[in-house]
């Protein structure tokens, strides 16, 4: 039976459970803001601090613990996230490697005018994770494109690379075979299409405003292509290729495995890689992964450690319990998948985890499931996108060659979304559901 002192020991635990993700948000995001230098504390080794306090402060022996962290890095979803790592790095390296990074960008800037590459990349990005319904193949195609782009501008790289991330969640939080999606009304009980029209009721403010910014910023481009420079256009086929297969619908892997074996076929065919040259950069790609395959593993061990003592369900807990009139409800609502995505840097088991309360909520104080099923989705994706360890901010960083903290003030779409759902949550007149 439980006593108020047993209760008050959890309670402690659970809070105490929270300490890890705390210290890394305070070390690595608070510390490198300090100093104004993102690159001066490795996101390595703050992780592998905030791990060592997470395995200190969790209950049980000490074997066990590290037995329990050992299962959350070795999840499903990290797992998963390691092989895109080791197939992205590859495909990426060998790409560039072969120059057709160079000559995709050239092809690109001589059929685009300068003045709309900055809203072809936004609109590529947002087209690309519609179809697809993934944020993580987006980036990966799309991502060294925008980096080429950004060196032919002249334009810092993080803010191309900011226009690629923000693009992909728009097609996340939409797709209808995102697995946001279908976890948000599947929770929800709704259809997808009535959940796509709310959506769309609440993001198109966000979209309105990032097309001006896009066309703004494109005014001042200074990029002349040079008509007269060839492009061999047999060195565009890879990166054609992993963009035509996505938007088919190909598992991410499978693309990115089709663009190395085109990589390397191509390569032979030109003479510009020879079979020994092909392994070494293959070999390069993969080993330049290596960073974001540890802070992979140590997150997912850290979070399963504060979900295990506690910590998730005591801030479910403590927020489902303050709700208050239908406007409280939606706010709480969004607060606590925001939460849970922080702390699983997931955002489809962020909508899972709090899917069933999210409903029981909105049943009690008359929300629209619709309008549910939409705040659980485009609150998770906003979280999603501004996370500087999340899996699409890590692989965007590699890709364009720069830090995640140098793409993060830059993420001007995740933040007008989360901006957009609270006023949507403010003017909601929707009749109330019995």
């Amino acid at each position: 039976m439980e006593t108020p002192r047993s209760n008050f020991l959890s309670a402690h635990r659970s809070v105490l459970s929270l300490t890890p993700l705390a210290f890394f948000l305070v070390a690595y995001l608070g510390g490198s803001a300090l100093m104004g230098d993102f690159d001066k504390i490795p996101m390595t080794v703050a992780f592998l601090v905030s791990a060592c306090i997470a395995i200190g402060v969790s209950r049980g022996g000490l074997n066990k613990r590290i037995l329990r962290f050992s299962a959350g890095a070795g999840d499903k979803n990290i797992l998963l996230m390691v092989w895109i790592y080791i197939l992205a790095g590859a495909f990426a390296f060998s790409a560039s490697q072969l120059g057709a990074v160079d000559a995709t960008v050239s092809l690109a800037l001589r059929v685009l005018p300068s003045s709309m590459v900055y809203v072809a990349l936004f609109v590529s990005a947002a087209f690309v994770s519609l179809a697809i319904g993934t944020s993580v193949g987006t980036i990966v195609a799309l991502t060294p494109i925008a980096a080429g782009v950004a060196g032919q501008l002249g334009e810092p790289v993080a803010g191309l690379a900011a226009l690629v991330v923000g693009g992909a969640y728009f097609g996340d939080n939409l797709s209808f075979i995102s697995d946001t999606t279908i976890a948000a009304t599947q929770t929800q009980g709704v259809k997808m299409a009535d959940k796509f029209r709310m959506n769309i009721s609440i993001i198109w403010p966000a979209v309105a405003v990032m097309l001006v910014y896009c066309v703004v910023m494109g005014l001042g481009a200074g990029y002349t292509s040079e008509a007269g420079q060839p492009i061999d256009i047999e060195l565009v086929i890879p990166y054609a290729a992993v963009i035509g297969l996505a938007v088919v619908g190909l598992n991410v892997m499978v693309v990115l495995a089709v663009g190395v074996f085109l990589t390397g076929v191509i390569g032979a065919l030109t003479g510009r890689l020879t079979f020994w040259a092909f392994l070494d950069s293959l070999g390069k790609g993969v080993s330049g992964m290596g960073d974001l395959i540890i802070v992979a593993m140590l997150a997912g061990g850290m979070l399963e450690l504060i979900r295990a003592n506690g910590g998730l369900r005591l801030i479910i807990a403590t927020l489902s319990g303050r709700v208050r009139g239908r406007r409280g409800a939606q706010v709480v609502i969004g607060s606590l998948v925001g939460i849970a995505n922080i702390c699983t840097a997931n955002n489809t088991v962020a909508i899972i985890t709090v899917g069933r309360i999210a409903k029981d909520i909105s049943e009690r104080f008359g929300v629209d499931p619709r309008r549910t099923a939409s705040i659980l989705d485009t609150a998770s994706c906003c979280v999603q996108g501004l996370l500087p360890y999340g899996v699409q901010m890590l692989i965007a960083s590699r890709l364009a060659g720069c830090s995640p903290l140098d793409i993060l003030p830059r993420l001007y779409y995740p933040a007008i979304l989360g901006l957009c759902v609270l006023m949507s949550i403010l003017r909601d007149k929707t009749p109330v559901k019995n």
